[in-house]
């Protein structure tokens, strides 16, 4: 250790005065009244001569050089040991400085471990920031939404103080049909109650009063697709779609009652259907003695003969050339009401899920109202 080392070192430099002061003392000259001087009792009572100075050194010289020569040695062994105190020296000094800059590598790992988790924080903050600013411009823009719907909640509290009334007038005027409606004064076609004679409760068609004073009761309307006919048994039955005052929606009024309709008079009723293309030209065709049978007979549709139209007589099935059944099994005069989950046609398979609607279908059809919305 350091210590060891100086105190080593303190025990020789001692030794080495200690050697040159006695080698010293032994020929310190001492005064005295005769002027004559005893450098040790060596030399005896006398002062020595040139030869006995001669003679005392060489007498003494070994011992002195054995002394000096014990001195080198003494002098070589603390310079080695100065030496190694220089070394160890040294080498403190470099662990010293090793350790200093492991702990320096220690503290720049540490303060750019730092410097990156405020990096991070700050992109988070800057992230942040970002959302907050879109939070907020959502928040501003519910706020004015707010605005928006408490302005429309107070005009509806304001109309909700006037008596309600129905914003689709429907005439007071009923019957059990809508020829009995024009026969009882009605001129214009709109929307109407009706109570076929069988029917326990009346119901809203729409009726097509003409200029001459006929009443038709639209039992199907389609315009623009808007209304899937792709529906079940019980949604025919029933009707589906939306009945408009100014006979603008589509929708199916529903097989029974459409049967309750045609089946409650002796009076046969007529079937008109009436066609426009997409250049607004309309055509017809009348079919005489229109009946649909009841819901046990799966609504069969039946008709007396073709009366007339420029529409064609579909019904009746059409002769393509490829076979000489063709008419046979496209009519639809005397054909059971399909639907995909209730098939009544003479097809191996189920037309109603293959055209996806439902219909009078045979195997499968020549004329279907019911089918595919084609836009022109």
């Amino acid at each position: 250790t350091m210590g060891g080392l100086k105190s080593k070192t303190l025990i020789w430099l001692q030794l080495l005065l200690l050697l040159v002061s006695q080698g010293f003392a032994q020929y310190t000259p001492t005064a005295r009244g005769d002027n004559c001087c005893i450098l040790d009792n060596r030399f005896g009572e006398f002062c020595p001569t040139t030869c006995g100075v001669a003679k005392f050194f060489l007498q003494y010289k070994p011992d002195i050089d054995h002394q000096l020569e014990d001195i080198e040695r003494s002098l070589a062994q603390i310079s080695n040991f100065t030496t190694g105190t220089k070394n160890t020296i040294q080498h403190v000094r470099d662990e010293s400085r090793a350790r200093q800059k492991s702990s320096d590598d220690t503290y720049i790992t540490k303060v750019r471990s730092m410097l990156d988790d405020v990096a991070r924080y700050e992109n988070t903050i800057v992230s942040q920031d970002s959302e907050l600013l879109q939070l907020q411009g959502l928040h501003k823009s519910n706020e004015q939404l707010l605005h928006e719907l408490r302005a429309h909640a107070v005009k509806l509290q304001e109309n909700c103080n006037e008596p309600c009334k129905d914003t689709v007038e429907i005439s007071e005027i009923t019957g059990k049909d809508c020829q009995e409606v024009a026969d009882k004064g009605a001129k214009e076609s709109g929307l109407y109650f009706l109570k076929p004679l069988r029917s326990k409760d009346q119901f809203l068609v729409y009726c097509e009063i003409d200029e001459l004073g006929n009443g038709w009761t639209v039992l199907q309307r389609r315009r623009d697709g808007s209304v899937d006919f792709f529906r079940n048994w019980i949604q025919y039955k029933e009707g589906f779609g939306y009945l408009s005052p100014k006979d603008t929606s589509e929708f199916w009024l529903g097989n029974e009652k459409t049967h309750l309709i045609t089946t409650q008079s002796q009076i046969p009723y007529r079937l008109r259907i009436t066609l426009k293309d997409w250049s607004d030209v309309t055509r017809n065709a009348d079919y005489a003695v229109f009946k649909l049978g009841p819901e046990a007979d799966k609504y069969r549709f039946t008709y007396a003969y073709f009366m007339e139209g420029e529409a064609g007589n579909a019904f009746d099935g059409v002769d393509f050339g490829d076979d000489a059944s063709d008419k046979h099994f496209t009519s639809h005069n005397g054909m059971q009401f399909s639907t995909s989950d209730s098939d009544n046609d003479n097809y191996q398979g189920n037309c109603a899920t293959q055209d996806r609607s439902g219909w009078w279908m045979n195997r499968c059809h020549a004329a279907h109202l019911n089918g595919r919305y084609y836009q022109g």
